[in-house]
């Protein structure tokens, strides 16, 4: 009904023989137009982003000090003998908080109480990101669920789960090299100290409040649970977007350009600082026709480079020159391997993630099959 009433307006300015009187007035001072942008700006958003950002900093420093307390008990009940222990229990941990981030956040605070090392870190974080891809494809179950067709509802999933899967296996052999190099962790963060004691003034005595009646390890319990409300503020954070199909008809020939949707995986997961967040909206853009599988590849990439923000955030808050190493190892091993592909193989690399998501969709078999793998798989890894 409101394009029908926009086709009418533009009907109606274009056949008044005074068309200027049918346009909008242009702005005749810039104090106008900050007048305009000022009561555009949504201050209870901003608002929330504050609590939010607030929230999240207790919530890691809840954490770091749980993790200390916590650490006879992980290592009473979990065996982290190598690395491949640490993916495997990323990836069942983000299966069960439905989140990639505050498992790759619990990560860094294992590594800074001493749990596990930096490359079981590096693993876990890994595993992180192979749990949260699980999340969109979930969202494509609740589409079938609802009676929409199961190829078209399950493909962005299925393809979110396979790019990110190989981009991690890419990352895991870069990054490992990288950090078994020990580039990353020859130079400090000039800015680090400063944050970190303002930020130690601050949530320290929150922290020494909850341990005068929790026991050192509940402290990382009720961290992780504030951390998983914070990600949900700052999702409430975001500004709504609307998205019209003649926007999109304009938006067509940057859709067709790998690097431009590239860029916009990575700029949007970078505001929104939740992979699951940037990817998500391609499941109901998918079912409506505003984009195609084969589109939205370049945009997974660019996607899962940035959404390591808030956890490199993390380790510099952590004041931890390993924990900001092992972030940074995942980062460039997730960009480098992205533009590996995208300039040397990206047709055929796109053609056989296509190949697969179609197999994986034809028949129940092949469903059934790939759900018991990605099951199966991290619990194989915990218990190697």
């Amino acid at each position: 009904m409101t394009d029908l009433q926009d086709g009418d307006q533009i009907t109606e300015a274009i056949e008044s023989p005074d068309i200027s009187a049918s346009l909008p007035e242009s702005p005749t001072s810039i104090v106008e137009v900050l007048t305009r942008f000022w009561h555009r700006i949504s201050w209870l958003k901003i608002g929330l982003f504050i609590v939010s950002l607030f929230l999240f900093i207790l919530a890691l420093t809840l954490m770091k000090d749980g993790a200390r307390g916590l650490a006879p008990v992980v290592e009473r009940h979990f065996s982290f003998d190598n690395a491949a222990n640490t993916l495997g229990f990323g990836w069942l941990f983000a299966y069960a908080v439905m989140s990639g981030s505050p498992v790759a956040a619990s990560a860094l605070t294992f590594l800074d109480a001493g749990i596990i090392n930096t490359v079981q870190t590096f693993t876990m974080i890994i595993g992180s990101r192979m749990g949260a891809s699980f999340i969109i494809l979930f969202i494509g179950f609740i589409y079938v669920l609802r009676g929409r067709n199961r190829a078209t509802s399950l493909s962005m999933g299925l393809l979110s789960f396979t790019v990110t899967g190989t981009l991690q296996i890419g990352s895991l052999i870069i990054g490992t090299l990288l950090l078994s190099s020990g580039l990353l962790g020859r130079h400090e963060l000039g800015g680090g100290m400063a944050i970190v004691a303002i930020t130690d003034l601050i949530f320290d005595p929150i922290s020494d409040f909850f341990q005068s009646f929790l026991p050192t390890w509940a402290l990382f319990l009720v961290g992780l649970g504030i951390i998983l409300y914070t990600f949900n503020l700052f999702d409430k954070c975001l500004p709504e977007m609307s998205i019209k199909e003649s926007q999109v008809g304009r938006m067509s020939r940057l859709i067709y350009n790998p690097m431009i949707m590239f860029l916009l995986g990575a700029g949007i997961t970078l505001v929104s600082m939740s992979v699951s967040v940037s990817l998500s909206i391609l499941v109901p853009l998918s079912h409506r026709g505003f984009v195609r599988r084969e589109n939205v590849i370049p945009y997974i990439m660019g996607a899962n480079i940035t959404t390591f923000i808030d956890t490199l955030f993390a380790a510099v808050l952590l004041d931890n020159l390993a924990a900001v190493a092992v972030v940074l190892a995942q980062m460039i091993g997730v960009a480098l391997t992205s533009i590996i592909i995208m300039l040397v193989a990206f047709r055929s690399y796109e053609r056989m993630s296509l190949r697969f998501v179609a197999w994986v969709t034809d028949k129940n078999r092949n469903m059934a099959l790939f759900m018991i793998l990605i099951f199966a798989l991290p619990l194989i890894l915990l218990f190697i």
